[in-house]
């Protein structure tokens, strides 16, 4: 994961009861006399009420195609589809140093692109100085590459990997598996042009040691990753990145896996390549 993140990462930031009242059977004020209530006026209501739902359903049913594209003008109010609904483009097919890239030059490319780049950086490669700059310098344009370079090489110091129970190379000790991976469950588009866009994706994001003698245990933390990306050489590039916490959901009943559980869950399953 980028820098900043507390903690974790440098210092880069039955029925009811009911009171009834009987009305005179005549109005005292001089008008016709109540006519007593019907049982059948009750199932008159119950049978309208069963064919409006029937109809909303069929029309439902048959709308087809028509409200998307409804939805999608705006036409009677309705929301747009929403941000992470898929578009049926397919994954990319291309990598470098093993993370997707030549994204398509549309919305859904940016949201795409994103997603993957957070991934990347929020991976154990972050950690290992070599690997790092490849990240950078694939992921970024060139003039935030010269502006955050340094800076990362001074968050991710030998003080820092050591309290994460690494070596200075960014290795775990022998036994023991180091987990850093993030999850994108969702993107937004904020914003959009031809030669530029800001995404923001919400993740989940996992980071420790798992190992029998690790006193810095695999957490789990929810944040939104915003990035700020510019069409450039064939792809989208990320210029500028922020992060915030949440929103975070309420935790689960879920028992804890043991660290094993966990390095072995690490070993076994591998990472996606996101499109939309």
């Amino acid at each position: 994961m980028s820098p900043g993140d507390e903690g974790s990462y440098p210092d880069y930031d039955g029925p009811t009861g009911q009171t009834r009242t009987r009305l005179p059977e005549n109005d005292p004020y001089g008008g016709a006399p109540r006519r007593p209530t019907r049982s059948s006026s009750r199932s008159l209501v119950t049978v309208v009420g069963v064919v409006v739902l029937l109809i909303a359903a069929i029309a439902f049913a048959n709308r087809g195609d028509h409200s998307s594209a409804d939805s999608a003008s705006g036409k009677g109010g309705k929301p747009a589809t929403s941000p992470t609904a898929a578009s049926g483009t397919e994954p990319v097919q291309t990598k470098s140093s093993g993370v997707p890239t030549g994204f398509a030059h549309t919305e859904q490319g940016a949201q795409s692109a994103a997603s993957n780049y957070a991934v990347a950086l929020g991976s154990t490669g972050m950690f290992n100085r070599d690997s790092r700059h490849r990240l950078l310098s694939l992921l970024y344009t060139s003039q935030a590459v010269d502006r955050l370079q340094n800076a990362m090489d001074q968050a991710y110091s030998a003080d820092f990997l050591a309290k994460m129970g690494l070596d200075a190379a960014g290795n775990p000790p022998r036994g023991s598996t180091f987990v850093s991976r993030i999850v994108p469950v969702g993107a937004t588009v904020l914003n959009y042009t031809d030669n530029g866009a800001r995404v923001a994706i919400w993740y989940v994001g996992l980071i420790g040691m798992a190992g029998s003698s690790s006193t810095d245990p695999v957490t789990s933390s929810w944040k939104t990753w915003t990035f700020d990306l510019q069409w450039t050489g064939g792809d989208w590039k990320i210029a500028s990145d922020s992060q915030k916490d949440g929103p975070a959901p309420v935790p689960g009943d879920d028992k804890a896996a043991t660290s094993d559980e966990i390095s072995k869950a690490i070993e076994q399953y591998g990472g996606f390549t996101y499109a939309r």
